[in-house]
């Protein structure tokens, strides 16, 4: 990092698979990228080439046997080469990092959905990813029954057009409540990191409060309508 160069800052999207998440980002990267803001959107597990096949692996409904503690190794043996590769060098460029998912959606997943705990992940954190940290994660909080539905039918649209399906889309709705209830324990802990979105809403009205909280890490100029 040029002396000259202003650290940027890591922001990350979590929530339930059929949260409507990934949809939400690209929105706020159009949007920051509209204002000249430099942007970098990335994704876990992926972001790297090494990170989209350990994606692909852990995806597979064909690695249904997989246990959860290999899991939980691949997860982060992505997350370590996704910092080093992407997340590090877009920070210390001044940029802003959108990150689809991160230690969170583990702790969340690994820890809670498959009962692993948060301590193993947060120790794995601790030792593979070192002290860093988002600046600000938006946790879109969405009604578990129609998050579930909705992972599903995507799921199935998938199948019927790719023949591609998403294991974790296919757990249980007790799978997914202990993934919230994670979620919801994280954001206690961590308020002045996590900003909660009701995603229940519209789209429109969902985008809206997560730019507000965007633009307050940022400190952009609120825009009114």
């Amino acid at each position: 990092m040029s002396p000259h160069t202003q650290r940027g800052k890591f922001i990350t999207f979590e929530g339930l698979d059929g949260c409507g998440k990934s949809t939400q980002l690209e929105k706020v990267a159009a949007a920051l990228r509209a204002e000249n803001v430099l942007v970098v959107v990335t994704r876990e597990p992926g972001g790297t080439p090494t990170g989209e096949k350990i994606r692909q692996l852990l995806l597979d409904t064909g690695t249904s046997a997989l246990a959860p503690l290999s899991e939980l190794a691949l997860m982060f043996a992505s997350r370590a080469q996704h910092i080093k590769e992407v997340i590090q060098p877009a920070l210390a460029a001044g940029q802003v990092v959108l990150c689809d998912r991160f230690t969170d959606s583990t702790e969340a997943y690994q820890g809670g959905g498959r009962k692993l705990g948060s301590e193993a992940v947060l120790e794995l954190h601790r030792i593979l990813c070192g002290d860093l940290q988002p600046d600000l994660t938006i946790l879109m909080d969405s009604d578990l029954a129609a998050s579930v539905a909705r992972a599903r039918r995507r799921n199935q649209a998938r199948v019927s057009a790719e023949n591609d399906e998403n294991r974790f889309e296919q757990e249980s709705r007790a799978f997914f409540g202990r993934v919230r209830n994670v979620y919801l324990a994280i954001a206690a802990r961590e308020p002045q990191r996590v900003a909660m979105v009701d995603a229940r809403g519209t789209p429109e009205e969902t985008h809206q409060q997560i730019m507000n909280a965007v633009r307050r890490k940022l400190k952009l100029v609120t825009k009114t309508a």
